[in-house]
């Protein structure tokens, strides 16, 4: 909005032409929302104690963890409004991929709000059932998908890392694949949410690595210099995901070992779903594999844990997702969580390589 209201008069106030350079909307983006973030946690922490909305820890898991029973839980809300309160302050609202990312945000939180409100103010244990869940997720990343095959101009060619001109267009089923990687994204970083900072470090570092794909794949010269697809208006999303890196920021300053706050199912799925949005939108779907490889990781640890017992009646890991088996092999949290940022930022460097390796 700061861009609609203040740059039309850079005729008159040259100081306001900043507003045009979206790298200069990127920095303030993230800096905006990494000050919401951290102004706002000490009276959202608070307010939460008050109401005594607290974690549940369960009691089948590492005995350590009992430690954080009742440690203020659902801050994600916190998030997800620096987010979207900077985005709508720094990029252009008139682009219609902005809007895309915003509902894909919005309706993911109010699914991760209504499972923890009912997990932990109705006092029902599981939240929403697994088929509630899931459902609702289907449509809302369908809504998305819809928009995008239906938008003027827009492909549905897939672009494959590490290949030029090896680009499959997949027609019809480009609906399905958005929503499979969407619902996937969310639900993937819901499960590796499960110990302190550990699913906010790759959030960011994620963030970080769509805010240079997007703001590339935006860029004619960029784009074509380095043959991916160019998406007008793509550019905006940096902004976007400039936004998530700086409330994600703010947020671990609290959600750091030990933490004082826990993002809860309406910061994971929300921030999930926004990383897979972001990768469709930037033409970059299937590096989302590489770029959010720890989320990857955790979500096949728990299916092939639930496979093997139920087709085997043995397990793989002693608990699954598998932060939880390093920690029953005795490792302590913040080395499990450290280790697991560590491989994120690699997978990240190492999908980044692939705009030029082609």
């Amino acid at each position: 909005m700061l861009y609609i209201w203040l740059y039309p008069f850079h005729t008159e106030y040259s100081f306001l032409n900043v507003f045009r350079y979206l790298s200069f909307r990127i920095i303030y983006a993230a800096v905006t929302a990494f000050l919401i973030a951290f102004v706002l946690a000490p009276w959202l922490i608070k307010k939460l104690q008050e109401i005594k909305l607290g974690q549940q820890i369960r009691d089948d898991g590492p005995k350590r963890h009992l430690t954080k029973s009742g440690t203020p839980t659902m801050g994600g809300m916190l998030i997800i409004f620096a987010v979207l309160l900077s985005t709508m302050l720094w990029a252009d609202i008139s682009r219609s991929y902005v809007w895309l990312v915003i509902i894909a945000t919005l309706g993911f939180g109010v699914i991760g709000f209504m499972d923890d409100y009912l997990k932990f103010m109705k006092a029902r244990s599981k939240g929403l059932s697994a088929a509630q869940k899931f459902s609702a997720q289907i449509v809302v990343a369908l809504l998305i998908a819809l928009a995008l095959y239906f938008m003027p101009g827009y492909t549905t060619k897939l672009n494959v890392p590490f290949f030029k001109n090896f680009m499959p267009d997949l027609g019809w089923f480009y609906v399905v694949f958005v929503v499979l990687v969407i619902v996937g994204s969310s639900n993937a970083v819901n499960l590796t949410d499960g110990l302190d900072g550990l699913a906010i470090g790759p959030v960011m570092i994620a963030a970080l690595a769509y805010t240079i794909v997007a703001y590339v794949a935006g860029h004619r010269l960029m784009s074509d210099y380095l043959l991916i697809p160019h998406i007008e208006g793509a550019g905006e999303i940096a902004v976007f995901t400039a936004s998530i890196l700086g409330a994600s920021l703010g947020f671990l300053w609290f959600n750091t070992y030990p933490a004082t706050v826990f993002m809860g199912d309406v910061g994971s799925l929300p921030l999930g779903a926004a990383l897979g949005t972001v990768a469709v939108i930037s033409k970059h779907e299937l590096l989302l594999l590489m770029v959010g490889g720890v989320f990857v990781i955790e979500a096949v640890s728990v299916i092939f844990q639930v496979v093997s017992f139920k087709s085997r009646g043995k397990r793989i890991f002693l608990m699954a997702p598998i932060h939880h088996h390093f920690e029953m092999k005795g490792w302590e949290e913040p080395k499990v969580v450290v280790r697991l940022w560590i491989i994120a930022i690699l997978l990240a460097l190492l999908s980044l390589s692939t705009l030029k390796l082609r």
